[in-house]
């Protein structure tokens, strides 16, 4: 069945798009902090090796081999460097850089070696890639959930290829570069996302294993195509070719929650970033996602939130 893939359709909705894109090549010893860091990060050292550091968690630093992917979220600070034990030299805060010097911080810039590209490009330099995604939302919110802070999905033939081409790609400047960098920026944190999910040690959400069974999968991508559209179980049932009692049972035992208990979750995850961005009414939001009328939506978002809609919007605010 086709329709909307659902990872995709939650990147598309949490806007990660248009990130920053750079090229990092570092002799060592160095170490770069990051002060406000984005809500999504995905670091990958093309060359060499470096260590991550999660500076507000106190847990002990990760190292990352050539060709490792690390997917650093939903923290506010963190550190790159060669090694855990390099004190740190640089911190980036506010989009500015500022040289550590003394436990002093004085405004200063890294070299730019090319477009997007910084640093000291000499022998034994090791050479990253870094994205950085500004998620919007209770959409992003969803997409988070699926990692823990620090996710380091170890060098492979797929995720290496996509890197090759975003290396490739990143030091040039021709007409719609951006947007080539971006695509491949996406193209490298799905694969890793994927990558990451598949491993026997991890614990995707119950929605993202329940992709790969054929018919839960199916209506799961129905909803998210049209979540506005008055579903029933038996109706959802039909379309993938089940009993209602055998759909329900079996979506219920995959996906954690009943099909419309699901169904209303995404709406009312939907519905908060509509109220969160737009100045759409009370009753145009019902509408969006799938209700009648105002009042049906405001008890519905309640029972979900705790709150009534036009508070939560106040809150957000």
């Amino acid at each position: 069945m086709g329709g909307v893939d659902v990872l995709s359709d939650l990147l598309h909705r949490a806007r990660a798009r248009n990130a920053l894109v750079r090229q990092l090549i570092q002799r060592p010893p160095w170490s770069l902090t990051f002060a406000d860091a984005p809500p999504l990060t995905v670091v990958a050292t093309l060359g060499g090796h470096a260590s991550v550091r999660l500076d507000d968690t106190g847990a002990a630093p990760v190292r990352l081999a050539a060709g490792d992917i690390a997917l650093i979220s939903g923290i506010g600070r963190y550190t790159i460097a060669d090694g855990p034990s390099t004190p740190p030299q640089v911190v980036i805060h506010g989009g500015k850089k500022y040289v550590v010097d003394g436990g002093e911080e004085t405004a200063s810039a890294h070299r730019s070696l090319a477009p997007r590209t910084y640093g000291d490009d000499l022998p034994g330099a090791t050479i990253m890639l870094r994205g950085a995604y500004e998620l919007r939302g209770d959409v992003g919110g969803r997409l988070l959930d699926m990692l823990p802070p620090l996710a380091v999905v170890p060098a492979g033939p797929r995720t290496q290829a996509a890197l090759d081409l975003l290396a490739t790609e990143v030091a040039r400047e021709e007409p719609g570069q951006d947007a080539v960098l971006h695509r491949l920026l996406d193209l490298v944190l799905v694969l890793a996302l994927r990558a990451w999910c598949a491993r026997p040690e991890t614990a995707p959400p119950a929605w993202y294993r329940a992709l790969a069974d054929p018919a839960i999968g199916d209506a799961l991508r129905l909803l998210h195509e049209d979540p506005a559209h008055r579903w029933t179980v038996a109706a959802l049932a039909t379309k993938v070719g089940m009993s209602r009692a055998a759909f329900a049972a079996r979506f219920t035992n995959l996906v954690g929650e009943p099909p419309l208990t699901y169904l209303t979750g995404w709406r009312m995850t939907l519905g908060a970033d509509l109220l969160r961005d737009t100045e759409a009414t009370v009753a145009t939001v019902a509408h969006k996602v799938g209700y009648e009328d105002a009042f049906a939506f405001s008890v519905a978002f309640k029972r979900v939130r705790s709150v009534s809609p036009s508070a939560w919007r106040r809150q957000v605010r």
